[in-house]
């Protein structure tokens, strides 16, 4: 209870403070490339529930359709405007909205797409009973994750090595 209090105040607060820099990076977006501001992606949040995270849009319309699930460090599909978000991680800062409807966490493990769910182990899969955060552990370590996704089958890569690693800090972090 505590931390779904601290969750909102901190998500209220934070969406009053930086609303100027929001409507900033909205209208970059939007001048940056055709298509809508925000990027509504399905993941599995708590108790693998499926949810729409909200992020900056930072890549080409229907890019989630022509293309893996994961982005790699030289995916065409990224916007110019879309590799300084990226870099910045100001494509996040909408999911304070997601915390603000009790949907994800400050902290905790990173919601991820139900693709990948699906591959989980059932010891893997215990991270669901925590709601997911903006920001983890994991994320935190792998935050240069695009960086070590290069070659011409990333999502592999992601799969075999990437997504176990993280997934085994988000367990310590959840335990």
């Amino acid at each position: 209870m505590l931390k779904r209090l601290f969750d909102i105040l901190a998500s209220l607060v934070g969406l009053l403070i930086l609303s100027p820099v929001l409507l900033v990076l909205a209208v970059l977006v939007s001048l940056d490339s055709p298509g809508p501001v925000f990027y509504r992606a399905t993941r599995a949040g708590q108790y693998g529930q499926p949810f729409k995270l909200l992020k900056f849009r930072s890549m080409v319309v229907n890019a989630d359709k022509v293309g893996p699930g994961v982005t790699g460090a030289d995916d065409p599909r990224i916007t110019r405007m879309g590799h300084f978000l990226r870099r910045t991680k100001l494509d996040e800062l909408p999911q304070l909205i997601n915390v603000l409807r009790g949907e994800m966490s400050i902290v905790g493990p990173r919601p991820e797409d139900p693709r990948y769910v699906a591959r989980y182990t059932d010891e893997q899969r215990q991270v669901l009973n925590a709601r997911p955060g903006i920001t983890s552990p994991a994320s935190v370590a792998f935050r240069h994750e695009e960086s070590l996704l290069t070659g011409d089958d990333w999502e592999t890569h992601y799969i075999e090595q990437i997504l176990p690693a993280k997934l085994a800090v988000d367990l310590e972090y959840v335990h």
